[in-house]
């Protein structure tokens, strides 16, 4: 054979069964392990994952326990340590519900001995055990502490949180539980021989009837408090909503007032509008009543004035035709006046004569004397001449009088004795003395 062949063989070789025989050897250590590893010699190999453990065969014993922390719940019921007023023990019964973190301690000696005194046990026996030395340990604990001790209770957060090392600075500044710290203090021991170490507690309840009735009384506090609040809150919400309602009421109040004054407004407007129209209407109407009114007088002056000059006319016609008829009595008597004067007096003397003989009868005496002795007319000329005017006068207002209207001359009508009226007398000379 090629010896080169066979180098290049061997050298695949190499390069094949190398990872195998190695992965033999290893083995992996997951997160939350511990693999112990036993050599012959008695040497204690500890790895803590995630990582490569060495095993190999026949010459090591291996061996895999949890590394992640334990949670252990736990209830303790026991007495505390209160006393009365005169100091004799007046325990009360308490309650305490809590969860205890435990893990691996990290020295190789503490996981050696967790796995061969807690972790060789079952995992049933495990809890079991870990829960009597919690609990032990936290009957102790309220044995030593008072009611009022276990609910006075600082913050237990951070304690909790924290780890093992920090829990001494933590109690040494009081910024611990003393029920979880007085727990701590009494298990580290009994969990130190197991390999295990105290992370923390959590102290979720503490039950008694004292906390109970001050519970009560707290929550019926809290209550009366709320209640107070909450009714002082609802007064300051009535109040608010009285307020509101009053300032709505105010506004509604404001508005309708406004409403109202501009309605009284609108009305006094419109009043006076209707006082203005009725007052033009007014005016229009006295217009048009006086310009009728102006018109009919106009038109009444006009049919009077048309009456008065168709009745001056009328006026002036029979005033015109009276003239006419005067003027032409008036020439027939002077064409024919003296003839029917004489004519009348011949007619009228008998009633004259009558006339002047009863004026004659009724006179106590009368002298028919001359002329008086100084050249003057006597009583009787005087009188006849009187006589003898009136008698001419009547005369001629009868002549105009009773005339005839023709115009043509003719005589007066006579009376209807066939002699003349006493208005038509005949002058003489007769006078008369009374």
């Amino acid at each position: 054979m090629n010896p080169l062949f066979i180098a290049a063989a061997v050298t695949l070789l190499v390069i094949v069964l190398t990872p195998l025989i190695v992965s033999a050897f290893l083995r992996d250590v997951e997160a939350g392990e511990i693999r112990l590893v036993s050599w012959l010699n008695g040497n204690l190999r500890i790895y803590r994952g995630p990582c490569k453990a060495v095993v190999i065969p026949i010459l090591t014993v291996s061996r895999i326990i949890p590394a992640s922390a334990i949670n252990v719940d736990i209830e303790i019921t026991d007495q505390t340590a209160d006393m009365d007023a005169s100091g004799a023990p007046a325990p009360v019964k308490v309650t305490v519900r809590a969860s205890a973190i435990v893990s691996v301690g990290e020295e190789d000696a503490m996981v050696n001995t967790s796995a061969n005194k807690f972790f060789s046990k079952p995992a049933d026996e495990q809890l079991s055990t870990l829960t009597d030395v919690l609990s032990s340990a936290g009957r102790r604990a309220i044995n030593l502490l008072k009611h009022d001790q276990l609910f006075n209770s600082r913050t237990a957060a951070p304690a909790a949180a924290a780890p093992l090392k920090d829990k001494e600075a933590l109690v040494a500044r009081g910024e611990d539980d003393e029920l979880a710290v007085i727990i701590k203090e009494a298990c580290s021991r009994e969990l130190l021989d197991l390999g295990l170490s105290f992370n923390s507690l959590n102290i979720k309840a503490v039950l008694s009837e004292v906390a109970e009735a001050r519970r009560r009384e707290s929550a019926a506090r809290a209550k009366a408090s709320a209640d107070v609040v909450q009714a002082r809150e609802e007064q300051r919400a009535k109040i608010a909503q009285l307020e509101a309602a009053q300032k709505v009421n105010d506004q509604e109040r404001a508005l309708k007032m406004q409403i109202a004054s501009n309605g009284a407004a609108i009305a006094r407007a419109e009043a006076e509008r209707q006082a203005v129209i009725r007052d033009l209407r007014q005016a229009e109407l006295g217009a048009t009543q006086i310009t009728q009114a102006q018109a009919d007088a106009d038109q009444n002056v006009i049919a009077l004035e048309a009456e008065g000059r168709a009745q001056a006319a009328r006026i002036r016609l029979v005033a015109e035709a009276e003239a006419d008829a005067i003027r032409k009595k008036a020439r027939a008597l002077l064409e024919t006046g003296q003839v029917y004067l004489d004519l009348r007096r011949l007619e009228l003397a008998p009633e004259l004569t009558r006339a002047v003989a009863g004026a004659l009868a009724n006179g106590q005496f009368v002298n028919f004397g001359a002329a008086g002795s100084n050249g003057g007319q006597s009583a009787v000329t005087s009188g006849s001449d009187d006589i003898l005017r009136v008698v001419q006068t009547l005369m001629a207002a009868q002549v105009i009088t009773h005339a005839p209207s023709t115009g043509d001359g003719a005589s007066p009508p006579r009376s209807a004795d066939g002699g003349g009226s006493a208005e038509g007398l005949t002058p003489w000379n007769a006078s008369s003395q009374h």
